[in-house]
Formats: structure tokens, C-alpha cells, sequence
């Protein structure tokens, strides 16, 4: 005899078990190998800013490299921030396709950074620094938009004040 599984039931992981990070999008096939392709041989730009991303050097918080997001393959990016960070080289000067795929970035909730690999491999630094305004800014606003837990019920965990409480000994 076969179980049925309940429709009003979600499954048991946001995006389908996809894991942390996946932003609840399955990668498109093939986007997996590509990105693992693409990690093995990063750009000296993207090795640059790497060095200062990974290990959680950065507000110590968590950054991928080459992380397949649906049909696209981010630079790098911060879950906990929904942050994008895309270094691009002299063909990303006005280009549609970045238009249509930070579009796409931006409905699902991603913020989306551009610098140029010019950028990167002369002022690491900066790039770093705004990076790390843009992830604190979005995790203070996250902060922000939480509702605070609600108290708990009298008697649970607070006296109200009326019946003190005895120790019994």
C-alpha cells in the first residue's frame, strides 16, 4: 500500500531542496559543469576579489564563486545577503543580455553589483569595501523588516508582578 502525499504540504526544503544558497531555483542542465569549469579557471580579476570574499573574510559572511542561479551562473554570491557580485570585462559595455539577466536577478530579490575587471584588479580594495556596504545594508535591512518575536503569554516565563514567585527549597 502506497502513502499519498498531502498537497497543502510544502516540501521540506525552500526551492525543493536545492540546498543553501540556491536562491529556490533548480540550475538549468549543464550549468552545474559549467560553473565547476569556470571556478577551475577564474579570470586575475576574479582570483583578486576571491581573495578577499572567501573564508568568510568579509563581514564574515559566506561567498560562492561561480554559483549557478536558474538559467544564469553569478560571479559570486551571498545568500544570507542576496547579493550578486559580477565582474565583467570590456563585452559587458551596454549589453542587453546584463540587462535581462539582472532583471531577472533583481525579480527573484538579489541585489546585483557590476565592476568592471579594471576595477577589481586596481582597486581591490574599494571594490571590496562596497561590496561589504551593499551585503551590511541589505542584512540591516533584512533586520528591519522582521517583525520582532511576539511576547510571550502571561505566565509563561514573566511574572506579572501580582504573585511573586517563592523558591521552594
Amino acid at each position: 500500500m502506497g502513502m499519498v502525499a498531502d498537497p497543502q504540504t510544502p516540501p521540506p526544503l525552500e526551492g525543493g531542496g536545492w540546498g543553501e544558497g540556491s536562491a529556490g531555483v533548480k540550475p538549468e542542465p549543464g550549468l552545474v559543469t559549467h560553473a565547476r569549469d569556470m571556478r577551475r579557471d577564474p579570470t586575475p580579476a576574479e582570483k583578486r576579489i576571491w581573495g578577499g570574499l572567501r573564508r568568510h573574510q568579509l563581514g564574515g559572511l559566506k561567498f560562492r564563486r561561480q554559483m549557478p542561479l536558474g538559467p544564469y551562473i553569478a560571479d559570486f554570491y551571498c545568500a544570507a545577503a542576496k547579493l550578486v557580485v559580477e565582474l565583467d570585462g570590456i563585452s559587458h559595455i551596454d549589453s542587453r543580455t546584463d540587462d535581462t539577466r539582472d532583471a531577472w536577478m533583481q525579480s527573484r530579490g538579489l541585489l546585483v553589483l557590476r565592476f568592471s575587471n579594471f576595477e577589481a584588479l586596481s582597486n581591490a580594495e574599494g571594490v571590496l569595501a562596497a561590496i561589504g556596504l551593499a551585503a551590511a545594508g541589505r542584512l540591516v535591512a533584512e533586520t528591519r523588516s522582521t517583525p520582532p518575536p511576539n511576547p510571550l503569554p502571561q505566565g509563561e516565563g514573566e511574572s506579572d508582578g501580582q504573585h511573586p514567585r517563592h523558591a521552594h527549597v
